[in-house]
């Protein structure tokens, strides 16, 4: 069976926190031995088509989108259309349902990102989505990685481990192994039932620079990538 080595979660210029360069990106994931890698920019996808037309020969791109909820973030892939953001997370996962897609909850107790940390619905989610992200690189400090982990075995889901990568650096610093083909939605879902998580963390000085990502973008004024509007009272989003 053949093995592959994929990162579920990873951003392009396309998201208003990120200066990557889809191209560059996707050379940067070929080059480090992934065989398939989710673009998920937030509440787009027209980064992910671009990261999947200059893919090179050995890598799968599956176009996908971080969409922020009004319960909290969701990852989708297999995206043919966006998905608008803050709406219900039940509304959302029906859409992406209704185009074939899957989801997975990222980050789910980050502190300090839009995630489902103090929703008591995130068990209710947990019955609607098809994995958790038990290892996201971009958690730093407390043990919200631990609790991901141990949620994911509470709820009978496949854990996975993900870069977020908001920086080329950071392109596949985690991934999961798996045996099989997950280039398609029934492919991936067969996969992930026997899982290896590589785990990796982003520095603090690479983390850093998503802040900076977010200042230059605004300074040239360019809206495709301004940050959505929160709603009210919620956690920051990147």
């Amino acid at each position: 069976m053949t093995r592959s080595f994929i990162d579920l979660h990873c951003h392009t210029n396309a998201s208003f926190d990120s200066l990557s360069d889809p191209a560059k990106v996707v050379r940067a994931a070929a080059t480090r031995g992934l065989t398939h890698l989710a673009i998920t920019d937030h509440d787009r996808i027209d980064g992910a088509l671009r990261a999947r037309d200059a893919a090179p020969a050995g890598l799968t791109v599956i176009v996908g989108e971080e969409i922020r909820t009004a319960d909290g973030d969701l990852i989708a892939l297999f995206l043919e259309r966006a998905v608008a953001p803050h709406r219900p997370a039940r509304e959302t996962i029906e859409e992406v349902r209704a185009q074939g897609g899957l989801v997975g909850i990222p980050h789910p107790f980050d502190r300090f990102r839009g995630s489902m940390l103090k929703d008591p619905r995130l068990e209710a989610m947990a019955a609607m989505v098809d994995w958790v992200e038990a290892h996201n690189a971009r958690v730093v400090g407390g043990t919200g990685n631990e609790r991901a982990q141990q949620f994911a075995l509470e709820m009978g889901l496949p854990g996975v481990a993900v870069s977020d990568a908001h920086s080329i650096i950071e392109v596949g610093v985690a991934y999961t192994a798996l045996d099989g083909d997950p280039s398609t939605p029934e492919g991936l879902l067969a996969a992930l039932t026997n899982v290896e998580l590589v785990p990796g963390r982003a520095s603090y000085i690479v983390r850093s620079l998503t802040p900076v990502a977010k200042l230059i973008n605004r300074a040239r004024g360019n809206r495709r990538v301004s940050p959505p509007s929160p709603a009210p009272g919620a956690p920051s989003h990147e």
